[in-house]
């Protein structure tokens, strides 16, 4: 595997993009960085691949296991096991220890966020968070101060190796360079690169993150399906040849409008990368992106820290304001124009810093970039951050913006240098976003489809949602039609047999190769399906998932009868089929319930389009009302589908609901409703609401007060 240097672009004075191109599968552009000859640090290195555990193994084939290793990880000893083991060996109470460490997290993330100013996204405490904001924590200590000096003792120690999840260093016959260790078969190195350590950066290794990236096999599924087509072999050398033709960023062009307009303009996203949740889809066409540059910052902006501080209201407001930005120099409209007056980017800093500043090299504007970043600073390293804040000031007088303009320029870089993010790496990353659209504009077809078949299970019904909503019409589950994946057919979506539990890939290739069935008897006696492969278990999978129902004919009352009479009790023979059929006629159809129940159980996926049409997804996006996983404070609403109640009492004997929600991403939440009657308020299960005013408190998560009727909007 030879990696060659495909494209240079100069992004800023001292980083050069490059798009690094491996001959191997599932190749795509990775963000080199590389520094200027003043600057100390080593490049950072990410190459994506769409199965990375391919191509660490053909790493090792290629150069040998004394070439390459993978970079370790260690597990540290944490508060909340720390507590526990040293508790249990102390001898104090089970119980008692594990009312502290199951309260902690949600008693110290609130406050830690408030004392942060982080307003949305998640969050996780820190040991000093957890400390400092959990009053369990602190009452505990107080209690048992032998604990406490020996939790202190030992948090952030090693506890075990583990392996990280990409890194990796290549060179000649490591063996001679370090001691390599192995762990369950694999060697790799003694020392870590990351979680805030550097051991390895000072010993002259670079560190490669060979990242697996699932949109990457999403894109050569497409274009075998393409291939297929077109009526040509769907071999991977004619994958990579159309890939390098078509889609490669060398050759595609990136200012096509066409496919803003038809993805990121109308909102009809599909599998695009970086635009997979509601939210960010919200921001990219409200902002009618219509450049990579707007793509990268957009996906830079939408990110916790900017949301919090409102970055992305901030850049609508700018780039959609009537009148023009007044910048207060030359040189800041150069460095933030296409970001419309504000600093997105990382590099925004460092280039403010070198052009404004008095004798800043670029190398000192990476430094002061780190510096900004970082709370606290004392003796030398708050000493070098004051000594650049000095420069960049008295740069600013001489370049003709003045004292106060230059501090106040200087705190609004110190201000998003939090929420600042990596142009050479949102780039790369954008181009893929682009790719996924521009697959999407011109073979629609193929991409749906492929984009169907890659998306992971809890995203599967969300994923249909949204191919319902492009027009296409979802055929079901159907032993005649359904094959070994997605399949677009004249505009209609098949939905394959490999999507239901319990049928093996045996009994989906004895299927395929024996249909077409006329009649149940064909299945079951003439046509020689093996018993084996298409067994009991099989066929009550394909039953309760709705596969058999082109089977039914007129003697069935409905698909409970029909899966009574043919497989609960299978019959042996065409009399003992026709006894069946009049033995269990009276139970006619599943109830609503009943399929709910049995898709869940067949395809671990809560059918969430059984109970949320594509009228329904429409009207939601049209009013911006989130699923409740993408709460927004200040939108006042979400929707759900309840799919558990359970009634309970305060201390005081007043009545409230724990109810338990889900959504299109397939992420159950839980509201606590107050205020509530038992004998009065009823949330109906399975049925589609919109809830109003939800308040949500990070340890206890969403509650509504008063009856149902007031919050709960039922639509369904």
């Amino acid at each position: 595997m030879n990696f060659k240097i495909n494209k240079i672009e100069k992004l800023t004075d001292v980083e050069l993009e490059i798009a690094v191109v491996a001959n191997g599968r599932n190749e795509t552009t990775g963000g080199v960085t590389i520094h200027n000859r003043k600057e100390t640090s080593m490049p950072d290195i990410d190459l994506d691949f769409g199965d990375n555990s391919l191509i660490k193994d053909k790493m090792v084939d290629e150069w040998g296991s004394d070439s390459v290793a993978f970079i370790t990880n260690y597990n540290t000893l944490q508060l909340a096991s720390l507590i526990k083991d040293i508790s249990k060996r102390e001898g104090i109470n089970f119980i008692e220890v594990n009312q502290v460490t199951k309260i902690m997290v949600k008693e110290a993330t609130g406050p830690a966020k408030k004392a942060r100013g982080i307003k949305a996204g998640m969050y996780s405490p820190t040991f000093q968070d957890l400390c400092e904001y959990s009053t369990s924590v602190q009452d505990f200590f107080a209690k048992y101060p032998h604990i406490k000096s020996q939790v202190l003792g030992l948090v952030g120690q090693p506890r075990s190796i583990g392996r990280h999840a990409a890194g990796a260093i290549i060179g000649d016959y490591l063996p001679s360079r370090m001691p390599l260790i192995t762990s369950k078969g694999i060697r790799q190195t003694p020392w870590t690169e990351g979680q805030n350590v550097r051991h390895l950066e000072p010993l002259g290794f670079i560190k490669f993150d060979i990242l697996g990236l699932e949109t990457l096999k999403t894109f050569e599924d497409a274009i075998y399906r393409i291939l297929r087509n077109k009526g040509e072999e769907a071999t991977f050398e004619n994958a990579k040849k159309w890939y390098f033709e078509n889609l490669h960023p060398s050759v595609l062009d990136m200012n096509d409008q066409k496919v803003y307009k038809e993805v990121f303009h109308d909102g009809n996203y599909a599998g695009t990368f970086q635009f997979m949740n509601d939210g960010m889809q919200r921001l990219g066409t409200s902002s009618k992106v219509s450049s990579l540059e707007e793509i990268a910052t957009v996906s830079a902006t939408y990110r916790p820290g900017p949301l919090s501080a409102g970055v992305d209201k901030l850049y609508l407001k700018a780039k959609f304001s009537a009148e023009p930005i007044k910048y207060d120099h030359p040189i800041i409209e150069k460095v933030l124009s296409k970001t419309f007056g504000l600093i997105i980017f990382q590099e925004d800093i460092m280039n403010l810093a070198h052009a404004l500043g008095d004798d800043i090299s670029m190398s000192d504007a990476n430094v002061l970039r780190k510096l900004l970043t970082k709370q606290g600073l004392t003796g030398k390293v708050k000493e070098k951050k004051e000594i650049l804040r000095k420069k960049f000031i008295l740069g600013c007088e001489k370049n003709g913006l003045g004292f106060v303009k230059g501090k106040a320029l200087w705190d609004k870089m110190e201000y998003f240098s939090g929420y600042g993010f990596s142009k050479n790496h949102a780039i790369p990353y954008s181009i893929i976003t682009f790719q996924c659209a521009w697959l999407q504009t011109y073979y629609k077809d193929e991409w749906v489809s492929a984009f169907l078949d890659h998306e992971p299970a809890k995203r599967k019904e969300s994923a249909i949602s949204i191919a319902q909503s492009l027009g296409y019409k979802i055929k079901g589950l159907d032993i005649n039609t359904s094959g070994m994946q997605w399949e677009v057919r004249d505009g209609v979506l098949i939905s394959p047999l490999t999507t239901i539990k319990g049928l093996g890939q045996a009994a989906i290739e004895e299927i395929i190769e024996k249909r077409p069935f006329a009649s149940v008897e064909e299945l079951l006696f003439d046509k020689g399906v093996v018993a084996r492969k298409v067994n009991k278990k099989s066929l009550d999978a394909l039953c309760r998932a709705g596969a058999m129902e082109s089977l039914l004919d007129d003697r069935f009352f409905g698909t409970k009868h029909f899966w009574s009479a043919v497989v609960v009790d299978k019959p042996t023979n065409k009399k003992k089929l026709g006894l069946n059929i009049k033995k269990y006629r009276k139970e006619g159809d599943f109830s609503k319930s009943e399929l709910i129940t049995n898709y869940k159980t067949l395809t671990g996926i809560y059918p969430i389009n059984m109970v949320v049409p594509a009228k329904a997804y429409a009207f939601f996006k049209s009013q911006g009302i989130l699923p409740i996983s993408e709460y927004d404070p200040d939108l006042g609403k979400c929707w759900c589908v309840p799919t558990e109640v359970v009634e309970k009492k305060t201390k005081r004997g007043k009545d409230y609901f724990t109810v338990k929600v889900i959504d299109s991403n397939m992420e159950e939440k839980r509201f606590n409703c107050w205020g509530v009657k038992s004998k009065v308020d009823v949330v109906h299960l399975n049925r589609l609401y919109v809830v109003e005013w939800p308040k949500y408190d990070e340890a206890w998560g969403f509650s509504t007060s008063g009856p149902i009727s007031k919050n709960w909007k039922l639509l369904g």
